[in-house]
């Protein structure tokens, strides 16, 4: 009855939660890779502003719009088979500017800001054009398509490589189960879509990707669940250290309906983080955060995410904006109290963004006590380690039984240039 999407893999896992407290402050963890790199922890901004925005997608930025690629005037190349910047790529094999270690053909191309002037694409990637390294590649893509590699693309991961080739990009993309094994017919449980109901759009290029415990589908669209509760997988194996409860809440006694996107990708050589977009919504709350028998939706994207009193990222956090405000007594209604459990008291700004994001979901509708909710778009960062290949894995399950579905929107994955330290916020302005 609860759902988990995460990122796994020696990657960062954080947890979002339909079921717990209303603690305001928390985080994801950054990430390792399958190459070795520390757990450093990952940064998520406020206001939206890492990436190119406005469409684009894919890009570099950092922190102050550029990485400081340009050649050096004391660097001379006289060898084209020497690799004199040390980033891992001579003359020869392509790099056309030895000099700078931000320019070669694994990086990806980076939005500049100049003084006074327009911002404007670099060719880090010696590709000869600028900023196509950059643009999106999730056009024409079909609500029905499950095939991995588009699935890719319709969250901005658009560069495809090899695991000798040395570019950045995408090496193979599956669907899976929870614990990784194979998935080879996810089904409705899968979908990209250009939106999600009415009023929730993508956030980069034209489409994102819906993962659910039930049908990754909205009301009036051919596969539609038309109700709470869709049924697929009845017994499932959660990763190790998974589901995560919170402590504070009944323990998440088992899992089923899962579905995952496995991907193994490698990190630009001038990248040294990521981040991506995601929204959260569950026909759980409001009635059943920390609930007595123990459902606990969540969304997992990292190996470990808790706020300072160690309660999973989710509803517990205080992100769930999108409900009914004209009915307070929902929220919490099945927790009781007692020496092991503390039921979380009503946020002070409940439901703030009322039911219009929600039209047309299902989570408006489907249910009979009334509107269910869902989180605004939120934003997390994790670091990565340059020229690394790390395995994303975004995943989604129901906790406890295959009842109350749950669902995941997931887009605008970009690379940026710092790994910075951990939280999750919202992002500023929908696009």
């Amino acid at each position: 009855m609860r759902a988990t999407a995460w990122l796994v893999g020696g990657v960062a896992y954080a947890v979002l939660s339909g079921a717990c407290s209303s603690t305001a402050n928390t985080g994801f963890t950054g990430i390792g890779t399958d190459a070795g790199a520390s757990t450093d922890s990952g940064q998520s901004r406020p206001d939206g502003s890492i990436g190119p925005g406005n469409g684009d997608s894919g890009g570099l930025k950092s922190p102050t719009g550029d990485t400081g690629a340009g050649t050096t005037s004391s660097c001379v190349v006289t060898d084209q088979n020497a690799d004199m910047d040390h980033d891992g790529w001579s003359p020869a094999q392509g790099d056309c500017d030895d000099c700078d270690p931000n320019i070669n053909p694994g990086a990806i191309d980076v939005l500049h800001k100049s003084d006074g002037g327009a911002p404007y694409w670099g060719d880090e990637d010696c590709s000869g054009k600028a900023g196509d390294s950059a643009m999106p590649c999730d056009q024409g893509l079909a609500l029905a398509d499950v095939n991995a590699m588009d699935a890719a693309k319709a969250i901005e991961l658009c560069a495809t490589a090899t695991a000798t080739d040395k570019k950045y990009g995408v090496i193979s993309a599956a669907y899976v189960r929870a614990n990784g094994a194979p998935f080879a017919t996810p089904g409705l449980q899968v979908g990209i879509e250009p939106q999600f109901g009415s009023n929730v759009h993508v956030q980069a290029g034209q489409n994102m990707l819906v993962l659910s415990s039930g049908a990754a589908r909205y009301v009036g669209q051919t596969g539609a669940c038309n109700g709470i509760s869709c049924k697929y997988n009845a017994t499932a194996t959660p990763p190790a250290g998974f589901p995560d409860p919170d402590p504070t809440c009944p323990p998440v006694p088992s899992i089923a309906d899962d579905v995952a996107l496995q991907v193994q990708v490698r990190v630009p050589t001038n990248a040294t983080g990521f981040t991506f977009n995601f929204k959260f919504h569950s026909f759980e709350y409001p009635d059943w955060v920390c609930a007595n028998n123990g459902y606990n939706d969540q969304f997992v994207a990292g190996n470990i995410s808790f706020d300072s009193q160690h309660h999973p990222v989710g509803v517990n956090i205080g992100y769930f904006t999108a409900c009914d405000p004209n009915t307070p007594a929902r929220f919490a209604a099945n927790c009781t109290s007692s020496a092991t459990v503390t039921c979380p008291t009503r946020p002070a700004s409940y439901c703030p963004d009322g039911v219009a994001p929600l039209l047309n979901t299902g989570f408006d509708q489907w249910n009979h006590d009334g509107a269910d909710g869902a989180t605004a778009w939120l934003e997390s960062a994790a670091p990565a380690k340059p020229g690394t290949i790390i395995t994303l894995q975004f995943t989604i399950w129901d906790a406890g039984n295959g009842e109350y579905d749950s669902t995941v929107l997931i887009d605008n994955f970009q690379w940026n240039a710092s790994g910075g330290t951990v939280s999750t916020q919202p992002v500023a302005a929908p696009k």
